[in-house]
């Protein structure tokens, strides 16, 4: 990808760049009972309410388009999409509904697609023909000018940690969305090593945004408790913190960093009815989402503060 597409700009490129909180929209599912979201309405003005700064979401169908960008307009949220292609033909066919749908240029800030999250949905593809992939959907998301971001996540293409670094040394241009709780559960990371250590920064110096959950090397998603006292916690905040640093160090003004919150409901979330229904969650998905909102905000002012940008 092409370095202008390593940032999302404002329409005023204008101000010190930023980060942009967003909420999973799949993360508000199976919260009706602890929060009143039963329509895309009440989701709506509860994530604003809460005090994100966008949505994370699935692309709206043509016919529902005006209702979303009217929708995300009434409540000042940016609005980031999910793609998951096999082939370059899927996402250019993704990219051609992105652009009917409005792009920044078109609709300003909110109301259109800040960027596209891909799940690149080829598991068993590695090696050269990885590569190849990875280096095509690039040269789409580049002909198109939409900011395109590979997430690194378990059964896609990126699921294995090595060779995912392997990507990013022989593709200079390719940008991720970064989730590390995908390969801390696939390494059983209970503690982190060096090695692993260093293997993730060389994709947090590749970070275009943000995907928030914390693993404990056995779970995927666990609570980190009401205060985030969970051990493994300091670990990705670590590693936030460094991606923030490292974004900050080429970021101009204008730009915007996404953070989403992604807490998936069971069995991403555990339950304490594993064997009937998933239906009664161990902790409280909702508070936990709002600890991660404060803990982005609070990582991203100590980046701040020491690189020295006001």
């Amino acid at each position: 990808m092409s370095n202008s597409r390593m940032f999302i700009r404002t329409d005023s490129a204008a101000g010190s760049p930023r980060l942009d909180v967003q909420m999973s929209w799949w993360g508000m599912e199976g919260l009706e009972t602890s929060a009143k979201a039963r329509t895309d309405e009440e989701r709506a003005a509860r994530i604003a309410e809460a005090g994100f700064d966008g949505i994370n979401g699935p692309l709206p169908p043509p016919e529902e388009a005006e209702r979303w960008r009217r929708l995300l307009e009434r409540y000042g949220l940016s609005f980031s999409v999910n793609a998951y292609p096999r082939t370059a033909e899927d996402l250019e066919r993704f990219l051609t509904r992105v652009q009917e749908y409005g792009s920044y240029g078109e609709y300003g800030e909110y109301g259109a697609v800040q960027h596209v999250n891909v799940q690149v949905m080829m598991p068993f593809v590695i090696g050269e023909p990885a590569v190849d992939l990875l280096r095509e959907l690039d040269r789409l998301a580049g002909e198109r000018g939409i900011p395109v971001y590979i997430e690194t996540h378990r059964g896609t293409i990126t699921q294995d940690l090595l060779r995912t670094v392997d990507y990013v040394q022989k593709l200079e241009s390719l940008r991720l969305t970064i989730d590390l709780s995908h390969y801390v559960v696939a390494g059983e990371m209970h503690t982190v090593s060096e090695e692993a250590e260093r293997l993730f920064d060389k994709l947090l110096r590749r970070a275009s945004a943000f995907h928030a959950r914390v693993s404990n090397g056995e779970q995927v998603q666990v609570d980190v408790g009401p205060g985030g006292e969970h051990p493994m916690l300091r670990n990705f905040e670590r590693w936030w913190g460094d991606g923030m640093r490292l974004w900050q160090a080429s970021a101009g003004p204008g730009d915007v960093l996404p953070f989403v919150v992604e807490l998936g409901p069971p069995p991403y979330a555990i339950a304490l009815d594993e064997h009937a229904g998933r239906t009664a969650e161990l902790g409280d998905r909702w508070q936990q989402s709002l600890l991660y909102l404060r803990t982005a905000r609070r990582l991203w002012a100590e980046a701040t503060e020491g690189s020295g940008r006001r």
